[in-house]
């Protein structure tokens, strides 16, 4: 009896040892047609989350079933996947299985955290104020930076982030560009008020449904809290929030205005340009990706006009771009979706009086720098104050890189190009 109870403890503690060492966080490498994408689990005992840092996405909950002698089972419903792995000392290993497609993934433990020298660390030589204002019943929070020996005369710029939910520092594969150029700015003596996006953080927030004109409305609110304590008061707008921060000086609301990356041609123009440097970047041939540029465009045009969705059966296409046609025609009935489809700002540039900084990087993969600076270029009256220009070497965040490509973003130890940080303090304080 004795050895009995003995041989179950023995069976309990063993069980139990499993499953505490398979408790924490496990990091592993994903590799994809030659691309390696990291994944995070966080395998919590009360709510375990996958993290995807190459792919912008965090806390996505997943099932966890722990086996007898070490075996793990995880299961991720959202995106259909199941993970079955073995665990032995200091690794998992195991195979990864998603849309009939399994692939090797072995899970070490602890997070292989990317470096990231530029991000502010205090003590600081300038002051912070946490502020919240509203815009309507939308409250929004923000970081208002304040140079050493501001006042009403100091230069200030409203900051607006790009697409999608986005908190006050821009923050994207643990890069926090937003928090790089106050910090940067206020050194200099220039103010700064950057914001989380509406909605973010609040996982009942119903985003698709708001549009750019929402975000601009914003911004507008958060400008005429910066006019209660600043004299001069600019725009700073990174991608879809350069398109904001052009928007916002047509209307006469900005004194002046720093567009990085910013959209200025249409919305479907600009997505049909991604859509064929993302083929080209996955080696499909010209033909195949004048075929589905055009489907899509076509589809575009429905979306907007009305009439019926072009049937992708009629474009030679592979079977995974059909279905990412489907997957694409899904999208486009959102709201936010529609009102971007149908957005050019180019009539309205003929407004922009205010003078303009407007960089693009040369080697930027999601907003086309030569259509978007020409636009700006032809469109705006000219001033002597006007800077458009592109940038040598850098993506569509501002890092130096090698090919621009999105998968770049979370290697590069860089932020934010030192360089631009220069270009735009020094147009501000001419």
């Amino acid at each position: 009896m004795i050895k009995r109870v003995l041989i179950i403890t023995t069976i309990l503690f063993c069980a139990i040892m499993y499953a505490n060492a398979q408790t924490g966080t496990w990091s592993g490498k994903l590799e994809v047609q030659g691309t390696k994408l990291a994944l995070i689990f966080h395998l919590d005992e009360d709510n375990p989350t996958m993290d995807s840092p190459d792919q912008g996405a965090k806390g996505i909950p997943v099932q966890v079933d722990r086996g007898a002698g070490g075996k793990i089972t995880i299961k991720i419903p959202s995106l259909a996947v199941l993970y079955e792995g073995q665990w032995s000392k200091d690794k998992i290993v195991g195979t990864f299985n998603q849309m009939n497609i399994s692939l090797p993934l072995t899970l070490t433990l602890g997070e292989d955290k990317p470096n990231r020298p530029q991000t502010p660390v205090g003590p600081f030589p300038y002051a912070t104020e946490e502020v919240v204002f509203n815009n309507g019943n939308i409250e929004l929070n923000g970081t208002l930076t304040l140079p050493e020996g501001y006042s009403r005369k100091t230069p200030v710029l409203l900051m607006v982030t790009g697409s999608g939910l986005q908190n006050r520092d821009e923050e994207l594969f643990d890069h926090k560009p937003f928090a790089v150029i106050a910090d940067a700015l206020a050194r200099q003596g220039i103010a700064t008020l950057r914001y989380d996006d509406r909605g973010f953080g609040d996982s009942s927030a119903k985003s698709q449904e708001w549009t750019i004109e929402d975000f601009k409305s914003d911004a507008l609110a958060g400008i005429d809290l910066l006019r209660c304590r600043f004299d001069n008061v600019g725009v700073l707008g990174h991608s879809e929030g350069g398109t904001v921060a052009m928007m916002i000086a047509a209307e006469n609301k900005a004194d002046f205005i720093v567009s990085l990356a910013g959209m200025a041609i249409g919305g479907a123009e600009a997505l049909v340009w991604q859509n064929r440097v993302a083929l080209q970047e996955l080696g499909f041939t010209d033909d195949v990706i004048n075929s589905y540029c055009k489907l899509i465009e076509t589809a575009f045009n429905v979306r907007v006009k009305g009439g019926e969705m072009p049937n992708p059966d009629d474009y030679a296409l592979p079977a995974s771009l059909v279905q990412n046609y489907w997957a694409a025609v899904a999208q486009i009935q959102m709201p936010y979706m529609i009102h971007f489809l149908s957005l050019d700002i180019r009539p309205l540039l003929g407004n922009v009086l205010c003078p303009v900084l407007a960089l693009n990087g040369l080697k930027d993969k999601q907003v086309d720098y030569k259509s978007n600076l020409n636009a700006i270029r032809n469109g705006i009256p000219s001033n002597p104050k006007n800077r458009i220009e592109t940038v040598e070497g850098v993506n569509h965040l501002f890092q130096h890189c090698s090919t621009g490509a999105v998968t770049e973003y979370r290697t590069i130890e860089e932020t934010f190009a030192p360089e631009v940080l220069a270009m735009i303090i020094e147009w501000i304080l001419l």
